[in-house]
């Protein structure tokens, strides 16, 4: 008889929802910080314009913001996973680091390279959130 511990093989679903969840929130910083710019080069203003709230990121959204629109729906699948990227962002790099840690000899390569690739990019992007240039994006961002 054994006293070792039977190890229990990962859950791929909970895997696959902690790379999607990394990535999504990676995205939608992405996509925020693209229409920061691009609101930006279009109005041929600097930062400091950007927050005297003549340039509303709401005005970005085609055929304004109706229930009916699909543009709005995706506005605010992406304001929402922008914010939820804030807060999840140091918890979801450590839960991978963790998985890839403990099942490293179980996950796929791709896998593990998703998952720290994952990690990585979320605390990049939860430390480019800091940067005073990006700040002025998170204010534009909220307003």
């Amino acid at each position: 008889m054994s006293i070792a511990a039977q190890a229990t093989p990962y859950s791929r679903r909970v895997v696959r929802a902690l790379v999607t969840a990394q990535l999504a929130t990676i995205g939608a910083f992405l996509a925020v910080l693209l229409l920061y710019l691009g609101r930006m080069a279009t109005a041929g203003v600097g930062p400091a314009e950007m927050l005297t709230g003549a340039y509303d990121p709401k005005d970005v959204i085609p055929f304004g913001m109706d229930g009916v629109n699909p543009f709005f729906w995706l506005y605010a699948v992406v304001g929402m996973l922008y914010l939820a990227g804030a807060v999840l962002g140091l918890p979801l790099a450590i839960a991978a680091v963790a998985v890839v840690a403990r099942e490293r000899e179980a996950l796929p390569r791709v896998t593990r390279a998703l998952l720290l690739t994952g990690a990585v990019g979320g605390l990049l992007v939860l430390v480019a959130r800091f940067t005073p240039p990006l700040l002025d994006m998170h204010s534009w961002w909220l307003d």
